[in-house]
């Protein structure tokens, strides 16, 4: 009996994301030591690096199983073995669980690696019913389709492509420091304009540093009154902010007189 395209690209796949998933664990680790000297704002980058690793991999995976599934195109071939079938299933039974548990766990932790893996298993559950498709047409016709199960392992290739440019895409928007949604900011400014003495916020900007986002303020406060009084309000600002709001690490804010 002969091996299917379409099985082995999705077996290829899966362990890509094993060797992903992997990556996402040591870069949770890494991220989540504290502050030094050198690291003032943590470690969290090296999730974020970890992330554009496994983008990067997973495209270049995407690419050797659509070159390798084209190029077995019209190659004799033995009959399919129906037991493929069942590898298949498992992936997509597996992938489905994991996916939910990732996105999860990814969301509570603001993890932007995490999050990424689990769209790459939602993208697998995906490559995984191409591929069922593509060996079942085989072992209904083998004549009739000699080449479904490669080009199965085509468009799995094409889905890790697809899904590794989206991990790629999102870690380097947060390498270079895109500001968070304004749904988020907003969050930020109200919870600072709460505060007695506050009399407006001129500009807030915001990046992501791994698990979380550091914040630079700036705050109208009265001209007339004191540095100790301003000071003491911008501390009671940053003490509610970070509080109030778990996604924020820090905030550096900075005291303007109003106009």
């Amino acid at each position: 009996m002969g091996h299917s395209t379409a099985v082995v690209a999705d077996g290829c796949e899966s362990a890509a994301d094993v060797f992903a998933s992997g990556f996402v664990l040591l870069g949770l680790t890494l991220a989540a030591k504290p502050a030094d000297e050198n690291h003032p704002y943590g470690h969290g980058r090296a999730e974020t690096l970890t992330g554009l690793l496994i983008g990067l991999v997973l495209a270049a995976g995407g690419v050797l199983i659509s070159y390798s599934s084209l190029e077995r195109l019209g190659q004799p071939r033995k009959p399919l073995a129906s037991y493929v079938i069942w590898p298949l299933v498992a992936s997509f039974a597996a992938k489905t669980v994991l996916a939910s548990f990732k996105f999860h766990y990814g969301r509570r932790l603001q993890s932007a690696a995490l999050i990424a893996d689990a769209w790459n298993d939602a993208m697998d559950t995906l490559s995984a019913t191409f591929a069922l498709v593509a060996v079942g047409l085989a072992l209904h016709d083998p004549a009739r389709f000699l080449n479904s199960d490669r080009y199965g392992g085509f468009v799995v290739g094409l889905i890790v492509i697809v899904a590794g440019v989206r991990v790629s895409r999102d870690t380097a928007l947060q390498l270079m420091d895109t500001m968070p949604p304004d749904r988020l900011m907003n969050q930020i400014r109200e919870a600072a304009s709460i505060v007695p003495g506050v009399r407006g916020v001129e500009k807030c900007f915001a990046r992501k540093t791994g698990l979380r986002y550091h914040v630079d303020l700036h705050l109208e406060v009265d001209p007339d009154m004191t540095v100790r009084q301003s000071h003491e309000i911008a501390h009671e600002v940053r003490l509610r902010i970070v509080d109030t709001l778990d996604w924020v690490a820090d905030v550096l804010v900075h005291v303007e007189p109003a106009r």
